[in-house]
């Protein structure tokens, strides 16, 4: 069973604010002209705003479009709220973005032989839960790519079942670029092979898939995955974590961007903490107000698991940039983890496991009052600086950490 919470964000304002129902409203990065949309509610799409337009683009389509900032703790929430409906229908369930879910039903199939009525009652308790405005699209099938096509077909608010007995019917009514995986480049291949609808799809040989039209196991995996075997129930190991921020205004101040690069640091920090890893080696990235990028990674010959350890080495890598131009957008990130039990200790540094557990003991603290509550003094002043943000699409980390 594939869920996906129909206009995410803006959905959750317009739940959290009973003014905002019924009207067009677009959740923007920024409330300025070049702001970007992140999410339009259902009745701004009928207006033909998308995602990734500009707050000036939405409102040359519709001029009183209300413009709403994102409130992260209200979408984590929600999120939580979310998934714990699922964990009464299943034990194994799997976050895919914010406002997606995956539910696997096949270990309890005898607890829950209609889907059709687990489906329906899923839908009435968020609505009672969660919030009478709250909506979603469910999608059921026999692997997870038919259940979220199940999902896409009638938005909003929509339920659909695809079995062995309407797939034909159900791929002759959409096109290929509608199967989640399929981009204008693959259906460029496809039809350079006479495939030009799932249909032809469904028809095509192994051979031809695998050997000439995406040379590759990738054919063979599209194959079995257009028929309803499972092919994507694979869980990715975290080969790295970080943090990125698009400055409002780009800047070349030192002094700035150092403490940027610290607060980025430690939430950069709490999160490797979490996973009970220490890493060694971090990555820097900047974009410059020209356009052009600078990045530079680095292995360190000792692990870094405190947030001044790690912001050491940043800043070190930092200031290895050619040119000091001004900054547009930073990154930091880390990599090549070992388990934080195993890691090795300097011989000669004796406070090294105090700083750690000094390290631990602050994210107990930001984790049980707050985030920020304690941070390094560098970041005094920088409240308003680095707005929180939730990731789209399948970078979900960050949520499966906060849900588990």
């Amino acid at each position: 069973m594939h869920v996906d919470l129909n206009s995410c964000f803006a959905t959750c304002e317009q739940q959290a604010n009973p003014l905002y129902r019924g009207k067009p409203l677009v959740i923007a990065a920024y409330n300025s002209p070049a702001g970007c949309v992140v999410a339009p509610s259902i009745e701004a799409k009928r207006y033909g705003i998308k995602t990734g337009m500009s707050v000036r683009e939405a409102r040359l389509l519709y001029p009183l479009v209300n413009v709403h900032t994102p409130t992260p703790t209200l979408y984590r929430d929600i999120y939580t709220k979310f998934n714990k409906i699922f964990k009464d229908y299943s034990p194994d369930v799997t976050p895919k973005s914010i406002d997606e879910v995956v539910v696997n039903l096949t270990t309890v199939q005898k607890c829950n032989p209609d889907l059709l009525t687990v489906g329906n009652e899923i839908k009435k308790r968020i609505r009672e839960e969660i919030g009478e405005w709250m909506s979603c699209n469910i999608g059921i099938g026999t692997n997870r790519f038919l259940a979220k096509l199940g999902a896409s077909l009638h938005k909003p608010d929509g339920l659909d079942v695809i079995t062995h007995e309407n797939l034909k019917a159900i791929y002759d009514s959409v096109s290929l670029t509608d199967l989640n995986g399929i981009n204008v480049r693959f259906e460029a291949r496809l039809n350079a092979h006479g495939i030009f609808s799932p249909l032809d799809f469904l028809k095509a040989p192994v051979d031809l898939l695998e050997k000439e039209v995406f040379r590759s196991k990738c054919g063979r995996d599209w194959y079995y995955r257009i028929r309803g075997y499972e092919v994507d129930d694979v869980e990715w190991k975290t080969k790295s974590i970080g943090q990125q921020y698009a400055l409002p205004k780009a800047t070349n101040d030192p002094r700035m961007l150092s403490m940027l690069l610290m607060k980025l640091t430690e939430k950069m920090g709490r999160r490797l903490r979490e996973k009970q890893v220490a890493a060694r080696g971090v990555h820097v990235s900047c974009v410059y107000a020209d356009w052009t990028h600078w990045h530079r990674g680095r292995l360190q010959d000792t692990e870094m698991f405190t947030t001044h350890e790690l912001f050491e080495r940043a800043q070190l890598v930092f200031n290895q940039q050619p040119e000091k131009k001004r900054i547009s957008k930073l990154a930091v990130s880390c990599y090549d983890f070992t388990p934080s039990a195993k890691s090795q200790q300097s011989l000669f540094d004796i406070n090294s496991t105090k700083k750690r557990m000094v390290a631990l003991a602050m994210d107990e603290i930001n984790d049980r009052y707050g985030e920020f509550v304690i941070t390094p003094a560098l970041m005094m002043g920088m409240d308003d600086l680095i707005l929180d943000r939730i990731a789209f699409g399948g970078n979900v980390k960050e949520l499966k950490d906060i849900y588990n």
